[in-house]
C-alpha cells in the first residue's frame, strides 16, 4: 500500500540577499545613530526583563493584577499589529471607519515594533521579494546548510532590524503617506510607546496605592509583555519560513506552525497568508484558530468594518499545494 499523500516541498533558495535585485528607489535613507541606539534599547531591555522573570517570581511574586494587565495589554497591542498593521494597513483585507483606522494604528504602535508607515513598507517589500533577493528578512539569506540557516534565522528574527538602510516608504506605502491623520499618528510613535509602558504602571500603582504595585505592573505588563510580544511576532518571520507544513502553494517558504497560533492570534498560519495575502482569515482549515479573524468578524458585525475579504472556497481549492504519493 502506498504511503499517505504529502506536500511536495519547494526547493529553498540558495541565498536571499536583502538589497540585491531591488528597484532603484526601493531603499530609502540610512538610519541615524540615534535610531540604531534606540533599537538596541527596545530589543535588549525587554529581553533582559524576560530573562529576569524566574528570579523575579521567586523574589516577590506575581499578582493577579499583574497577570490581568499583562494579558490585557498583550491582547490589545498584539491585535494592533495583526489586525491593524498587518491585515488592514498592509494588505487591505477589509475597510474600516476612520476612528477604527486610527485606533488600530495607535494599538499597533503600542506594540513598539516601529511606526505604522515604515512597518507597512517593510512588510510589503517582504511580500514582493519573499525568500528571494530583496526580501529584508528571509531566513534563507545565507544559504541552506545548518550553519547558514541558523545564521539566517537570527537575521530574520531580529538581526534585520539593525540594517542601516530603510525601505523607501514613498515606494511601498504611498497610500498611507496621503492620509495626514495617519501620518500624524505615525510621527507620534514615541508617545504611543511611552504610554504602552507607563500606563500599566499607572494602573498598577493606583490599584494598589503603592510604588511597589506600580513597579510590578511596569515589569510584568510593560517590559515582559513587550518582550514576549516581540519574539512571538518576530517568530513569524523566522520560524514560519522554515519549520511547519505547507498545505497551500506559494512561491516562497512560508509555513504553518500551530504551536504559535494562540500567542500570535492566528498569524502563524503563515502559509495560507503567503498563498493568498489579502485574505482576512489566515487559519482557514478545520481546527485552525484565528483570533484576529474573529476580531475582524466582530468589527464587521458592529458596522465598523466592511468589504472584508473572507476566504473563498473555490479560490482556496485552487491554491491547495500539489501532493505526491510516496511509495
Amino acid at each position: 500500500m502506498s504511503a499517505p499523500a504529502r506536500t511536495r516541498p519547494l526547493a529553498p533558495p540558495r541565498v536571499a540577499a536583502p538589497h540585491a535585485g531591488l528597484p532603484a528607489n526601493a531603499i530609502g535613507r540610512r538610519k541615524s545613530v540615534l535610531e540604531i541606539v534606540t533599537l538596541y534599547v527596545i530589543v535588549i531591555v525587554p529581553f533582559l526583563a524576560l530573562a529576569a522573570v524566574v528570579p523575579a517570581v521567586w523574589g516577590w511574586g506575581l499578582s493577579w493584577l499583574d497577570v490581568g494587565l499583562a494579558v490585557g495589554f498583550y491582547a490589545v497591542t498584539l491585535l494592533g499589529v495583526t489586525v491593524g498593521y498587518h491585515r488592514y494597513f498592509t494588505h487591505g483585507s477589509f475597510k474600516a471607519k476612520r476612528p477604527l483606522r486610527l485606533a488600530l494604528a495607535v494599538a499597533g504602535s503600542m506594540a513598539i515594533q516601529g511606526p505604522v508607515v515604515q512597518w507597512v513598507a517593510d512588510h510589503r517589500r517582504h511580500h514582493a521579494f519573499s525568500d528571494r533577493d530583496g526580501d529584508p528578512h528571509s531566513p534563507w539569506r545565507y544559504g541552506t546548510d545548518a550553519r547558514a540557516l541558523l545564521k539566517g534565522m537570527f537575521h530574520a528574527h531580529l538581526g534585520w532590524l539593525f540594517e542601516r538602510r530603510k525601505t523607501n516608504m514613498a515606494r511601498y506605502a504611498p497610500d498611507l503617506l496621503k492620509d495626514s491623520a495617519l501620518v500624524r499618528t505615525d510621527r507620534m510613535f514615541v508617545v504611543w510607546a511611552f504610554i504602552s509602558l507607563m500606563l500599566p504602571a499607572l494602573v498598577g500603582g493606583l490599584a494598589t496605592m503603592s510604588w511597589a504595585g506600580a513597579w510590578s505592573a511596569f515589569f510584568w505588563a510593560g517590559l515582559v509583555r513587550i518582550a514576549l510580544l516581540h519574539h512571538v511576532t518576530w517568530s513569524i518571520n523566522s520560524v514560519c519560513h522554515v519549520v511547519g507544513n505547507r498545505p497551500f502553494a506559494s512561491r516562497d517558504q512560508a509555513t504553518n506552525f500551530w504551536p504559535l497560533a494562540i500567542l500570535s492570534a492566528g498569524e502563524s498560519w503563515h502559509n495560507l497568508h503567503h498563498a493568498d495575502p489579502t485574505c482576512a482569515r489566515h487559519g482557514v482549515l478545520r481546527g485552525q484558530i484565528d483570533i484576529s479573524a474573529r476580531v475582524i468578524w466582530a468589527f464587521e458585525k458592529l458596522g465598523w468594518a466592511w468589504s472584508v475579504k473572507w476566504p473563498d472556497p473555490v479560490r482556496l481549492a485552487a491554491k491547495r499545494a500539489p501532493t505526491t504519493a510516496g511509495g
